[in-house]
C-alpha cells in the first residue's frame, strides 16, 4: 500500500499554520459527544489527555502505573530543547531544525522536524505558566545549557530533574481535568489489544492489573503515548515496567512499524556491575558540558586516575572532534567509547568504562557551582557506586536508552489505521536515526499539548462513526484472543522463568544488534532469537491465576511481544545496508570509522506490515525528500 505522509504543500515554515487552517473543527458543544482513549500518562500521553479534556472531549486515560506521576518521563534528567535564543548565541528555529535533521543523520521527515522546532518556543511558555521551576540566571531569566550535537545553548533544565518537573506540570493539568469530570483515569490497567472495526480504531482491550479482569473499552479515536521499546534489550536505562505491548499489538492489527532498527545507545551510563543486574542507570548527558571524557593512553593502565598525569591521558573526543569535543551526538560518543575500550584502554574492573572527570570544572568554577548544576546526579552516582565524583572521576559506559523507531505515522500523527494516533517515543517521526539529547521531552510535549488536539479533532470532524459497544463481534473476538493468550501462557508450566528468557534475549540483541552490527552477526542473531522464542513457548514457567494480581503473567505477555519485536528489529537492521546514526553496520563506514550512509538506496523510512504469525513482514518505503537541509557526510570535527 502507498504511504502518504500527507505533508502540506508550500513553504515548510508555513506548513503547520496552513494545515491547522485547513483542518475541520469540532464545535465546542459537540466535543463532549466524542470519547477518546489515551494510552499512557507520561509527558506525551498526559499532556494529550489534559489538553483534549480541556477542549471538552470525553477522555479515558490508561496507565499501568498506580499514578500518572510514576510514568517513566519522570526519569529524564538533563533538559528540554527550545529555540528561544536567550543566550543570543545564534540559535533560531531554523538552526534547531537543521541540527535535528543532521543529528538524525538525514533519516527524519523534514516537515515533522520543522514543526517540532517551531512549536518548541511555545512549549517553554506553556511549562513556565504551569509553574515548572526551570533554572534561572541571577537576573531571573531562564538559564540554558548546551547538549550534544549543537554549538548553541538551547536546553532548559531543572537541575537533573527536568523530566520530573515537566511531568508534574502535565500531571497538574491532567488532575484539573479529572476533577472537572472530563478525563477518567484508569491506573494499573494495561492495554492488551486494539479493536478495529470497518478499518478504523474503535477501542482497546485492557486488563485490570489488580483484579486480573479483562475489559473492553470503546472510543471514537485511540491515542497511543505508551513510550518506546528499549527494554527489548533487557538491560537498559528504562524502568523495568516500560514495554512495547501497546504498540506491538497495534502493529499486529495493521499499524505499520517504522524504522525498528533505529535504537539509541546512550554514552553516559553507569557501567554494568554484575551478571544479575536488572537495569542500568543513566547519568545525564548534561554532565558532558563540564565533565571531560578520557581514558589512559596505554593499554591495561590500572593506576588510579589521580596518578595518571595529563601527558598520559587521551581526551579522545576532544582530540577527534575539536569543534564539538565532548558534546558530539550520542551515537558518535558511544561508538568512540566502545572503540577505546575494545583497544584495551577501558577503565574499571571489567575494562568497559571511560572516565567522566570534573576535576578541572571544580577547580575552575568551584564545587558550589557544580553542586548547583548537577548535585542530585552526583548524589545518585555516589549512592549506586560508592564513589564520590567530587573526589574521583565518574566511570561511564554506553547503554541502551531510547528508540527512534516506532509505529509509522503521517504528518497528522495518525498511523496506517484510521483513528489510531501515535505520539511521543511510541512513533517514529521526528528523530531519524539518532535523537539529539533533550529532544525527547520536546517531542512528547509538542505532540501532546499542540499537535494531537488539532489532528484528532480534524479526524473526528471528517468521520461518520456508528455507535459501537463491547458486545460488537470485533470486541468479543479481540477479548477472546487475549483470554486465549493468557490460557496458553499459564498452561505451559515449563522450567525457566520469564526473566531468564528476557535476559538471554537481551544479551543476543546487544551482541548482534547493539552498538555495531554486521550481516553475519544479524543472521546468526535472528536464528538464535527464533530458537529461543520457540523454547519460550515450550518451557516458560508462569505461576498464578488469570483472575488476580499476577505480575508474572504481565511480564510473560510483554516478553512474548519482545521476542517478535526483536526479530523485526534484526530484520530491519539486516535490510538496511548502510550506517546511519545509531544504526552502525561495520561493513559501511568511512576510513576513519564514521557512519557511511547510502542516500541513493536508503533515503527512506522502513515501514513494516504484519502479514501473519507464519509469514515474513512486508516492507513498505516512504521516500525521504530533503528540500531545505541537503544531506552531507556528517562531521563534528
Amino acid at each position: 500500500m502507498p504511504l502518504d505522509p500527507r505533508i502540506p504543500s508550500g513553504p515548510i515554515e508555513r506548513a503547520w499554520d496552513k494545515a491547522r487552517f485547513e483542518m475541520k473543527l469540532v464545535a465546542p458543544a459537540n466535543r463532549r459527544k466524542y470519547k477518546i482513549i489515551v494510552v499512557g500518562s507520561g509527558l506525551a500521553g498526559g499532556s494529550a489527555a489534559a489538553t483534549l479534556g480541556e477542549l471538552g472531549y470525553d477522555v479515558h486515560c490508561f496507565c499501568f502505573q498506580d499514578s500518572p506521576r510514576r510514568a517513566h518521563s519522570i526519569a529524564a534528567q538533563g533538559g528540554i530543547n527550545a529555540a528561544k535564543n536567550y543566550q543570543n548565541d545564534g540559535d533560531s528555529i531554523w538552526r534547531l531544525f537543521y541540527d535535528t535533521v543532521k543529528g538524525g543523520d538525514f533519516r527524519a521527515r523534514e516537515a515533522n522536524v520543522y514543526r517540532l522546532a517551531q512549536i518548541s518556543v511555545n512549549i517553554i511558555d506553556q511549562c513556565v505558566a504551569q509553574g515548572v521551576p526551570f533554572a534561572r540566571e541571577y537576573g531571573g531569566t531562564l538559564a540554558n545549557r548546551s547538549f550534544g550535537g549543537a554549538q548553541v545553548s538551547r536546553t532548559f533544565y531543572a537541575r537533573g530533574q527536568t523530566g520530573q518537573q515537566l511531568l508534574l506540570g502535565a500531571y497538574q493539568a491532567l488532575e484539573r481535568q479529572l476533577n472537572a469530570g472530563r478525563v477518567t483515569m484508569f491506573p494499573r490497567t494495561e492495554m492488551l489489544d486494539l479493536v478495529v472495526i470497518d478499518g478504523r480504531a474503535r477501542g482497546i482491550i485492557a486488563r485490570n492489573l489488580v483484579t486480573g479482569q479483562v475489559e473492553s473499552h470503546t472510543a471514537d479515536a485511540v491515542v497511543l503515548g505508551s513510550g518506546g521499546y528499549g527494554n527489548v534489550y533487557c538491560l537498559s536505562t528504562n524502568a523495568k515496567g516500560s514495554n512495547a505491548t501497546a504498540i506491538w499489538r497495534a502493529y499486529k492489527r495493521g499499524a505499520f512499524f517504522g524504522n525498528p532498527c533505529f535504537t539509541q545507545i546512550h554514552p553516559t551510563c553507569i557501567p554494568v556491575s554484575g551478571e544479575y543486574q536488572s537495569k542500568l542507570t543513566l547519568m545525564s548527558e548534561s554532565l558532558r558540558n563540564d565533565g571531560r571524557i578520557w581514558v589512559p593512553q596505554h593499554q591495561a593502565d590500572k593506576r588510579p586516575p589521580a596518578q595518571i598525569p595529563e601527558s598520559e591521558r587521551d581526551y579522545y573526543l576532544e582530540r577527534r572532534y575539536p569543534s564539538f569535543g565532548n558534546l558530539v551526538p550520542r551515537d558518535v560518543a558511544s561508538r568512540n567509547a566502545k572503540a577505546v575500550c575494545d583497544q584495551g584502554r577501558g577503565v574499571g574492573e571489567s575494562g568497559l568504562g571511560v572516565y567522566l572527570d570534573f576535576t578541572g570544572a571544580i577547580r575552575r568554577l568551584g564545587r558550589s557551582v557544580i553542586e548547583e548544576r548537577y548535585g542530585n546526579l552526583f548524589d545518585m552516582y555516589k549512592q549506586i557506586t560508592g564513589e564520590d565524583p567530587y573526589e574521583v572521576p565518574m566511570r561511564i559506559y554506553p547503554a541502551m536508552h531510547y528508540t527512534m523507531g516506532g509505529l509509522w505515522v503521517d504528518y497528522y500523527l495518525m498511523s496506517t489505521i484510521p483513528g489510531l494516533f501515535v505520539i511521543g517515543e511510541a512513533n517514529f517521526s521526528d528523530h531519524g536515526a539518532n535523537r539529539l539529547g533533550a529532544s525527547a521531552l520536546m517531542q512528547g510535549l509538542c505532540d501532546g499539548y499542540f499537535v494531537i488536539p488539532n489532528t484528532v479533532g480534524h479526524y473526528l470532524a471528517n468521520s461518520r462513526l456508528d455507535q459501537v459497544g463491547p458486545e460488537h463481534p470485533e470486541f468479543q473476538g479481540a477479548s477472546e484472543a487475549v483470554h486465549c493468550l493468557t490460557r496458553k501462557l499459564l498452561s505451559i508450566d515449563g522450567k525457566r522463568s520469564v526473566t531468564s528468557f528476557h535476559r538471554e534475549l537481551g544479551k543476543l540483541l546487544w551482541d548482534y544488534c547493539g552498538m555495531s552490527r554486521n550481516s553475519e552477526g544479524l543472521r546468526h542473531g535472528m536464528s538464535r532469537i527464533a530458537e529461543l522464542r520457540e523454547e519460550y513457548w515450550q518451557n516458560v514457567k508462569v505461576g498464578g491465576e488469570p483472575g488476580e494480581l499476577n505480575q508474572q503473567l504481565e511480564q510473560a505477555g510483554r516478553v512474548a511481544d519482545f521476542f517478535e519485536l526483536a526479530e523485526l528489529l534484526c530484520r530491519d537492521a539486516l535490510d538496511r545496508n548502510e550506517s546511519c546514526g545509531g544504526h552502525f553496520r561495520e561493513e559501511h563506514q568511512t576510513p576513519d570509522g564514521e557512519a557511511l550512509r547510502n542516500d541513493e538506496h536508503y533515503a527512506y523510512v522502513s515501514a513494516w506490515q504484519y502479514t501473519g504469525p507464519e509469514s515474513p513482514p512486508a516492507l513498505h518505503k516512504e521516500p525521504l525528500k530533503f528540500e531545505y537541509v541537503q544531506p552531507t557526510q556528517r562531521s563534528y570535527k
